[in-house]
């Protein structure tokens, strides 16, 4: 395997695996890396940590402008009723990734293709599949198929690079997994919750805190959180606020929840763009400098003070 931070992709297998603390940048710049003949136990940077699950002592992510919670939606097949979904979303300040089926578009009860590059513009579109079958049984050829040429006819329609997508069924596992990450794809959902609100650990297994139908339970648990960062990941389908004649439910979340100063409401790929930038952040030994290499600003909470450190700069950071 090549070592984090190495000329690898930073979708390799094993990198996508790495936690935050063997990341790039947390190992100090002198000394030996485990493994590389010394018997010593190597000292390290202290440790930003980027997980509610874990304490601290030194520095904790912020989300962006300093924030401390997150809301990201993810919602499956493109139906025609995320019309009215991104509606009430974008009335509310909600933002989310739909994850849209290409082979499905145009057909009825799905959305125009035609349509989706203003429908979903602030939003993320990510893939679904070109037919939505269940990837564990595909040939490694038909695999390929069903991503890539999703992917592909998805970019044609918004322009941009897809880079997330959601397991049909909620069906994935390692080969499957490997074979994304070589594909570009930067993510992978699956269906269960967990009922909490860290950072998804396995991003190519990501579990949500919950479904759509306990989204207003789990708001007020997220108001109530006290660990940082805290991200609230939310799943479903638009078809089903129209089944379940339950659009009051989004619209009581986006009441609650929505257009506040305190969240940071993204899509799937920038909560792990965000993450990823985070984890290149390189800490001194003394954990007097703080250095970002990245292209976006990270924020964090340094020795009791939030900070933003911005792009290229080597920040000084105070006892």
């Amino acid at each position: 395997m090549e070592w984090p931070g190495s000329d690898s992709s930073p979708r390799d297998e094993d990198t996508w695996r790495t936690p935050f603390a063997s990341s790039p940048g947390l190992w100090p710049r002198q000394g030996h890396r485990p493994g590389c003949g010394s018997t010593a136990r190597t000292p390290r940077p202290p440790e930003i940590v980027t997980d509610c699950d874990t304490p601290d002592s030194y520095g904790r992510l912020c989300f962006p402008g300093g924030r401390v919670k997150a809301i990201t939606f993810s919602f499956d097949d493109g139906r025609v009723y995320d019309r009215q979904l991104v509606e009430m979303m974008n009335r509310h300040g909600l933002r989310g990734t739909f994850h849209l089926v290409s082979g499905q578009l145009d057909k009825e009860g799905y959305v125009k293709s035609k349509e989706v590059k203003a429908l979903y513009a602030k939003h993320e579109v990510a893939s679904h599949t070109v037919n939505h079958p269940n990837l564990t049984k595909c040939s490694d050829e038909e695999l390929r198929h069903q991503v890539v040429d999703d992917c592909q006819a998805l970019e044609a329609l918004v322009g941009y690079l897809i880079r997330g997508l959601a397991y049909p069924g909620g069906e994935g596992d390692e080969r499957v997994a490997k074979a994304l990450a070589g594909f570009g794809i930067r993510y992978a959902r699956l269906v269960g919750t967990h009922d909490w609100f860290a950072y998804p650990k396995r991003p190519y297994f990501w579990v949500t805190t919950c479904h759509i139908n306990k989204m207003n339970e789990d708001g007020k648990k997220l108001m109530r959180f006290a660990a940082t960062p805290a991200l609230m990941a939310i799943w479903g389908h638009s078809y089903e606020f129209n089944d379940n004649h339950s659009w009051n439910i989004i619209e009581e979340f986006g009441k609650n929840y929505g257009n506040r100063p305190d969240i940071w409401y993204a899509t799937n790929i920038e909560v792990m763009d965000y993450y990823d930038a985070a984890k290149r952040l390189i800490v001194s030994l003394d954990g007097n400098t703080v250095e970002n290499p990245g292209k976006m600003s990270v924020w964090a909470t340094l020795r009791g003070k939030t900070c933003e450190l911005k792009p290229g700069q080597v920040a000084a950071i105070a006892n």
